[in-house]
């Protein structure tokens, strides 16, 4: 098991621009630098020796938490602390009145169970939704991807590629690639670069930034279209997916903004409790009740001050958005960076399309010499009246036609809406057939007849 571990002599030298000139050289000096061949690709033996020179392809994982460690922190950091205090505390008052009251009631005790279930439940909902996103993340790691050995094509783990990769439409990059054959290929590069239309990629080298050069594709992103052969140039931390990783792994983690309020207004309850309990036992004392009798004075008062409730709603809260959140494509690791990221005044980004959900759709038809919008509320008061035009029946028949986007077929993605649904090929056409698609379309029926 390795470790990210990042000295701040590293940390400086991944800051630095990549020196990269693989973009640059022919494809012949590819080769020769690599030992391969479009070909044959590299003999069994040959890919033995390199994965055991460069290590698997894969991240080099952050120092993970231990589970038991991740569900006590849950249970006793922040506020739960000050619950399970109180909890205590009632468990004192409760065997204090019992030893020494001839007539003791149980709300103590049954208050302290209370304080104790809240905080267990809230503890255990935090951890599973910790945990749940946690299991998504890792599912992405096994992902398939061919590669040529021996001439012959093969899918294998991406952690073992080395040299030789193969990539169609609806594959991830499975490392960084220079492209030497190419049919019409598209990768989407939004999680690299914020670009929300796919980038064409080739075998040109068409600029000395690695970022535009179209002759490399890099690790991380999906070819949305056509397919590509490519020599595998940079595998594992050594992928510029992979410097971005160790850039974030050094950055120093504080606390969030809740995690900040939740402690600021703990250190103020618990001396506003302890403060007001004092002045009750005190007085209490000085009215002539036993020492025992003004402890469970101080102790209720004090227990009295704690809002048992406030750990509940602010777990469900944050659930709740959570969950919101994980329809929309966004998994949320941490709950308390929900509000990390509610209270954000400013976001600095380089390019617009950071700041999209990341689809295109239709906004406007031009037909029968007029133009009309294509939101979805346009589309379903106006459906009637355009299916009924010629010219619309036309420019229908070729947005379906002439389209090699698609549904994914899987009868979970199928019920849901048209807009909702996952589809496969470039980002432009899947907004034309989500278009059609709402107005009446039907692009399979329409292909069976065609």
């Amino acid at each position: 098991f390795r470790e990210r571990s990042i000295t701040r002599k590293n940390l400086e030298a991944l800051k630095n621009e990549i020196d990269l000139d693989e973009h640059k050289i022919s494809i012949n000096e590819v080769y020769r630098k690599y030992g391969t061949s479009p070909a044959m690709g590299l003999s069994e033996e040959r890919a033995a020796v390199i994965f055991e020179r460069d290590g698997p392809n894969d991240l080099t994982p952050v120092r993970r938490t231990p589970e038991i460690v991740r569900l006590a922190k849950n249970m006793f950091g922040g506020f739960a602390m000050l619950l399970w205090i109180g909890a205590f505390l009632c468990f004192i008052a409760h065997f204090l009145e019992l030893y020494t009251s001839e007539d003791p009631q149980y709300d103590n005790m049954y208050l302290g169970i209370a304080l104790a279930s809240v905080i267990i439940i809230t503890g255990f909902f935090s951890y599973h939704q910790q945990a749940k996103s946690s299991k998504i993340m890792e599912s992405f790691k096994y992902l398939q991807a061919c590669v040529v050995r021996h001439g012959k094509s093969r899918n294998i783990n991406p952690e073992k590629i080395v040299i030789g990769v193969e990539i169609h439409r609806g594959n991830r990059i499975p490392a960084d690639i220079r492209i030497i054959r190419a049919h019409g290929l598209k990768v989407d590069n939004s999680s690299l670069t914020g670009e929300s239309e796919p980038q064409t990629r080739g075998i040109e080298y068409t600029n000395d930034d690695i970022l535009e050069t179209r002759n490399l594709a890099f690790f991380g992103t999906f070819a949305v279209e056509g397919s590509c052969i490519g020599v595998v140039i940079r595998t594992g931390d050594k992928t510029f997916i992979g410097r971005i990783a160790n850039l974030t792994a050094g950055i120093e983690r504080g606390n969030t903004p809740i995690a900040g309020e939740i402690n600021h207004f703990i250190r103020i309850i618990t001396i506003i409790a302890v403060v007001v309990g004092l002045i009750f036992c005190i007085c209490s004392l000085s009215l002539g009740y036993t020492y025992v009798e003004a402890v469970v004075f101080l102790i209720s008062i004090i227990v009295a001050q704690v809002p048992e409730g406030l750990l509940a709603t602010v777990t469900v809260c944050l659930t709740l958005t959570a969950q919101r959140m994980a329809r929309k494509n966004c998994l949320v690791k941490n709950l308390e960076a929900i509000e990390t990221l509610g209270s954000t005044t400013v976001i600095c980004a380089d390019k617009t399309g950071t700041l999209t959900q990341n689809q295109m759709t239709v906004a406007h038809m031009w037909f029968d010499n007029y133009i009309t919008n294509s939101d979805i509320d346009t589309l379903h008061s106006q459906s009637n009246n355009i299916i009924y035009s010629h010219c619309w029946n036309a420019l229908a028949r070729c947005a379906m036609l002439c389209n090699t986007a698609g549904f994914i077929e899987d009868s979970n993605n199928l019920s849901k809406p048209i807009v909702q649904r996952q589809c496969e090929g470039d980002a432009s056409e899947i907004a034309i057939l989500k278009c059609m698609e709402t107005i009446g379309g039907a692009k399979v029926s329409l292909l069976k007849t065609n």
